[in-house]
């Protein structure tokens, strides 16, 4: 049976994600509602603009609801902006301030750690798990300064943490949704399946 798998769609690359999961074989549906979340074995929070994201979800508490749904078992993917809705501490919340974020993830990310727009790059990675190197694409990519002693290191791109697996959260620092290479995804849905 297929993990049914939510896209977080509030902002963001919400359809590359949805196509990527549905090619990994998992039963994939859009939340915009804490409702949406009912029945769903993992979710991804995709990339975009972490602020924006944690200003359209607070009026109807969608951090706290997937935080909830989280410690109730469901897998998360959080990509770039999503890395940092997940992580325990963020280095430079003032933008932040005031919204609630997801957590659950062990470590501490910067926004925009490596620059702005213009400094935007891809980098084949080698990553735990996989045979061979996947092109990683990074824009406007938060950088994690710390790791908790409970998280995997699956990547790194300069001496720098880029994916980063705890349990059942998995988590970039660059944007896998934007190649047609989908082992990442397909790893996601395993962990999803595994409930």
């Amino acid at each position: 049976m297929s993990p049914r798998i939510g896209v977080l769609a509030l902002q963001g690359a919400v359809a590359e994600h949805a196509r990527a999961l549905t090619a990994s074989g998992a039963e994939v549906r859009t939340v915009r509602r804490p409702a949406e979340l009912d029945g769903l074995d993992g979710l991804v929070v995709p990339g975009g603009e972490s602020t924006t994201m944690a200003r359209l979800a607070a009026p109807v508490r969608m951090m706290e609801h997937i935080r909830e749904a989280q410690h109730d078992g469901l897998a998360l993917f959080g990509t770039c902006a999503g890395l940092i809705l997940l992580a325990r501490e963020v280095a430079d919340p003032e933008a932040l301030a005031g919204f609630p974020r997801i957590g659950g993830l062990d470590v501490v990310a910067r926004r925009n750690g490596y620059g702005s727009q213009q400094d935007s790059f891809t980098e084949p990675l080698d990553i735990v798990g996989l045979e061979e190197p996947l092109e990683a694409v990074f824009i406007r990519a938060p950088v994690v300064e710390e790791v908790g002693a409970g998280v995997q290191v699956l990547a790194e791109s300069r001496g720098i943490p880029v994916a980063l697996r705890a349990g059942r959260i998995l988590a970039t620092s660059f944007h896998p949704e934007l190649t047609d290479d989908h082992r990442l995804h397909r790893l996601f849905v395993e962990i999803a399946r595994d409930a």
